[in-house]
């Protein structure tokens, strides 16, 4: 992609000037930005650049809204693995639609086969950028602490572990009160619990920093491991530091795996101890010691915010719709309407220039123009009908995950309490499991008692040995009944409260189906509407380029006539 210095027209590569004031075109610094992607998204300038992609702003041209564009780099997009965990983002992100979590508007592929995604494009800073000023007082970090627990706890209800929780992937954007609204990005290696695994024996993905005990030790690691990083981002929030600092990856893994972290008021005096009680938690060692999910982590965070008196945020839910979802109204009138002013200005040069007597070559270039233009402005609206429809199929969906969502999020607020119930009933049992056991082993003590006095007496002679042999057995295996009765009531306890997890869990997987049917359905639906467009995008992007050079040949003889300075400038405005 060229550009013009001055008028910062863009061109194609072949072109070598500008038509509008003549000047030599040069190359951009980044050969993507300029450039137009499946003929919508417009890149303006990159953002930010990492190991697997580049993020550029860009601006969608046919609804005039902004948005993100992340390319993967394109010496990873041959390896398969790298490509579907870049898919697996785009998927993760899609289903969870949940406003603290960064949504993804669309996905495809560049020109040379790299794929690429379309995000909403956020104002702010990283949570990592806003502690390198600093630890957050409670009264800040808590609400924010609240939003991530919202969107975790959507992750999870639809089986979504993201496996890099860090600072890094937390993003601060600004209400219009001031207050933060977090966004929960980058699931890049998420996985589905539903997924086949990419993960190979041996491989460890994530950051050492965050990664729980269980992360380290086994590829299966659930999503108490997402709780685990949340605990020791929690802990820097207030603390300005991690609980554990090492040199090198294994003695960062050898201390979760077996220091306990420092006391949060070591480093935060202020910390209330509800807070401090509910972090220590969330570090625990063994995943069965942590909160029960993410959304028993909220309800502790709402009560600990409401005996402070801190304000805790809107409901997600209720937060405002964005500009960039907005619907396609009517075709841009940029889009349309630059070539119409300048065919007009092409008019003024041949009547200024030669009267009614312009050469027949010149006026025929410009009924060429004029056709083209015509043509460039039918396909456009052609392909703003289909976008009308594809943005209203993107909204069926958003609305469908949306209301999905709602459920879920209703169910899984019951499935988490049942949880609680259900791992104290499991608590309860385990003190009636030892004295049943206890019971056993006296039992079996006085059955060895009374083999030894049967085997004195060989029944040959009534010993008083054996009579109390016999009775304190009898007395023993009474006990041993006794115990193993009380263990069978609580056992039963603890089983239908397992039957109730399973039975909203169940629930919460039909949602889910349900939901994975409604997306196929208007995947498939978007698929035909988004190949209709590039094609009409590929046609217009075709004709733009011939308007390009017919531009150019036309203006070439008239450049040198002083009489037509002024139309020039009224060109290379225009353009600028």
């Amino acid at each position: 992609m060229k550009t013009c210095e001055q008028c910062h027209l863009r061109y194609p590569n072949e072109s070598t000037f500008c038509f509008v004031d003549g000047k030599p075109l040069v190359h951009l610094q980044d050969p993507r930005v300029g450039t137009t992607l499946s003929g919508r998204y417009v890149i303006e300038e990159v953002l930010g650049e990492g190991g697997m992609a580049t993020v550029y702003r860009a601006r969608h041209k046919l609804v005039d809204r902004p948005c993100a564009v992340k390319i993967m780099n394109p010496g990873l997009s041959r390896d398969p693995v790298v490509r579907e965990r870049f898919r697996r983002e785009l998927k993760a992100a899609q289903k969870l639609a949940h406003p603290n979590i960064i949504e993804i508007f669309d996905q495809g592929e560049t020109d040379d086969g790299t794929p690429y995604l379309v995000m909403e494009l956020l104002e702010g800073e990283s949570l990592g950028t806003t502690l390198t000023r600093g630890p957050l007082s409670h009264q800040r970090a808590l609400p924010i602490m609240v939003q991530i627990a919202r969107a975790l706890a959507r992750a999870h209800d639809f089986e979504v572990i993201h496996r890099d929780l860090k600072p890094d992937n937390i993003f601060l954007c600004s209400r219009s009160d001031g207050t933060d609204l977090v966004k929960l990005l980058d699931f890049g290696i998420a996985r589905s619990m539903q997924d086949a695994r990419l993960t190979s024996r041996g491989e460890v993905f994530g950051t050492p920093q965050y990664m729980a005990p269980e992360r380290i030790t086994s590829i299966d690691a659930g999503a108490s491991s997402d709780l685990y990083a949340i605990g020791i981002i929690f802990y820097e929030m207030l603390c300005g530091q991690l609980p554990f600092e090492a040199a090198d990856i294994p003695s960062y893994f050898l201390k979760h795996l077996k220091e306990p972290p420092p006391p949060v008021t070591k480093f935060a005096p202020r910390t209330p101890p509800a807070l401090e009680k509910l972090i220590h938690s969330l570090m625990a060692k063994k995943p069965d010691e942590r909160p029960v999910d993410a959304h028993r982590m909220h309800t502790d965070l709402l009560a600990i915010c409401n005996s402070l008196r801190v304000p805790v945020p809107p409901e997600a839910e209720a937060e405002e719709e964005p500009s960039s979802r907005r619907m396609i109204g009517s075709l841009p009138p940029v889009a349309i309407d630059r070539w119409g002013k300048r065919t007009a200005v092409f008019e003024q040069m041949l009547a200024r220039a030669f009267g009614g007597t312009a050469p027949a070559e010149l006026s025929k270039m410009l009924d060429e123009v004029k056709t083209l233009v015509r043509a460039v402005a039918d396909y456009r609206a052609q392909s703003v009908a289909e976008q009308r429809k594809l943005e209203a199929l993107e909204a069926r969906g958003r609305d469908g995950r949306q209301r999905f969502g709602f459920a879920v999020d209703a169910l899984g607020i019951d499935a988490s309490k049942a949880r609680e119930e259900a791992r104290a009933a499991h608590a309860e049992v385990v003190p009636f499991t030892k004295a049943t056991a206890e019971a056993r082993t006296v039992a079996l003590s006085a059955r060895d008692e009374i083999l030894t006095w049967e085997g004195r007496s060989a029944f040959q002679e009534p010993y008083l040995g054996l009579q109390q042999a016999y009775e304190g057995g009898a007395e023993a295996v009474k006990q041993w009944l006794i115990a193993r009765k009380a263990e069978l009531e609580v056992n039963a306890i603890a089983e239908m409260r397992d039957r109730e997890v399973a039975d909203l869990e169940f629930q919460i997987h039909e949602l889910r189906a349900a939901l994975a049917n409604l997306e196929l359905t208007v995947e498939e639906e978007k698929a035909n509407s988004e190949k209709r467009i590039a094609e009409l995008d590929e046609r217009t992007e075709g004709l733009q380029v011939e308007l390009l050079a017919l531009a150019a040949r036309f203006c070439a003889p008239l450049r040198r006539r002083p009489e037509l300075g002024q139309l020039f400038q009224e060109l290379e405005a225009d353009a600028a």
